[in-house]
């Protein structure tokens, strides 16, 4: 069942973005009067069809993978005299760029949409507070100190964990220098301090940042209580439920959540005798672990049990309300904030100075949509719009094949005078998709890797 939601989900997530995507260029194209013969989600064997009006036919297809708009003059051959001023191909060179960079911004205009609504609905995130500070690190050098608040870092403000990740994933890949500004809650007075970088984080998949910098954020003490037991795991089989506290592992006292894992984690396939307290009473149990082997080959133990996450203190929560006007303006500003950011990524791609490990494919959409549904709709809201984001932006690439391709046409044409010669653009759309294919492939090898 679990893989079936995750699979529905992802076909639902994927046809919305292409629903969304594809109505950018049909509204578009409808107001500079071009004909739209067909508007499909999905390719092949149409299961759904029905026209309008004004003869474009709707369809949603078996494949669900995408979609497109078809329209009069795109690739048909002779377009009848009396139909020409509704052919695409007949429209003037800025008639057919507001057409085709229509699908993308209709994807960055989901995403102003969505943060406008969550910003709306008020936002939340916790004090990035610094707990320890590795001695020799990158953070120890600028000065940063255990208890003092993260407050900006490259003068821009980071009020939350959230906001200090972004900042932070902004300079992956960096060589020079990170500034960091950090408030001491007592005196008030900001301490300002550059964390000396290079390639910074570049060859991690999974990068670490507060790791790379040396730091770790408070968070409250863990303590060893269950939040939940997964269905027909070592510990489900042993008989422990939700809210369990383990007290005890083979008369080892259990302080904080990481000694119950570090336990568990070091005895693949032996008995663990347990000492739970439930609902105030005492009782004893049995638990086996699986084996379980990691991608390196470490051999560890698992008895299927995720930790009940404690409360943060409340003044340690900062949470932000804003009007229409004010959260429109969070909206398009974060939108525009990751536009840059995944440019950037792709440059950085590009010149090696991040791993390509880091691209995912349809798995890895699959696996985070799901993930962020289960987290709640706030959650699955924040992936669309961020999904949205990639999708507008790597459309609007100058490779052939792609809206940005077609852009880059006709731009030049707009410039010259003249299209570009169609044994280029043929040239241009063989390469283009060869690139294309070349990177969905990476993508999905990348996938396969991390199952």
């Amino acid at each position: 069942m679990d893989l079936l939601y995750t699979i529905l989900l992802f076909l639902a997530t994927l046809a919305l973005l292409v629903a969304i995507h594809e109505y950018g260029h049909f509204w578009v194209a409808r107001r500079c009067g071009v004909h739209v013969i067909r508007f499909s989600i999905g390719f092949g064997t149409s299961l759904l069809r029905w026209k309008d009006r004004q003869g474009t036919e709707y369809s949603i297809a078996a494949i669900p993978l995408g979609g497109y708009v078809k329209m009069l003059g795109e690739q048909d051959g002779d377009v009848p005299p009396e139909r020409a001023h509704q052919a695409f191909n007949r429209k003037p060179a800025l008639q057919r760029i507001a057409v085709v960079s229509a699908g993308p911004l209709a994807n960055l205009g989901l995403a102003v949409v969505a943060f406008w609504g969550l910003y709306l609905a008020g936002e939340s995130g916790y004090v990035p507070l610094v707990e320890a500070v590795e001695p020799g690190s990158a953070a120890a050098a600028a000065g940063l100190q255990p208890g003092r608040e993260i407050v900006a870092v490259d003068g821009r403000e980071t009020p939350t964990w959230q906001a200090l990740n972004f900042r932070l994933l902004e300079r992956i890949g960096d060589t020079g220098t990170i500034r960091i500004a950090a408030r001491d809650p007592r005196s008030g007075a900001v301490y300002e301090g550059d964390a000396v970088i290079e390639r910074w984080l570049s060859e991690q998949e999974q990068p670490d940042l507060y790791g790379g910098l040396g730091i770790t954020l408070y968070t409250p003490e863990v303590p060893p209580v269950v939040g939940e037991v997964v269905a027909d795991s070592p510990a489900a089989a042993a008989g422990l439920q939700q809210g369990d506290r383990v007290l005890q592992a083979d008369g080892v006292d259990m302080a904080r959540w990481m000694d119950w894992v570090d336990h568990v984690r070091s005895r693949p396939g032996e008995r663990i005798d347990l000492l739970l307290e439930r609902g105030g009473e005492r009782l004893r149990a049995q638990v086996v672990p699986e084996r379980v082997q990691g991608d390196d080959g470490e051999v560890f133990g698992r008895v299927g049990v995720a930790v009940q996450v404690p409360e943060m203190p409340p003044e340690l929560v900062r949470r932000f309300q804003r009007g229409p006007v004010e959260a429109l303006g969070a909206a398009v500003n974060r939108t525009g904030e990751l536009t840059l950011f995944t440019l950037k990524s792709i440059q950085k791609m590009i010149t090696g100075l991040i791993s390509p490990k880091n691209l995912g494919g349809p798995i890895t959409i699959a696996k985070v949509a799901t993930a962020s549904a289960k987290s709640g709709l706030e959650s699955y809201i924040s992936f669309l719009a961020l999904l949205s984001v990639s999708l507008g932006v790597l459309n609007l690439l100058p490779i052939p094949v792609l809206d940005g391709g077609h852009l880059l046409f006709y731009t030049i044409e707009l410039l010259a005078g003249r299209p570009v010669p169609e044994k280029i653009q043929a040239l241009g759309y063989q390469l283009g998709l060869v690139m294309v294919l070349g990177i969905m492939l990476l993508a999905l090898y990348n996938d396969i890797l991390r199952l």
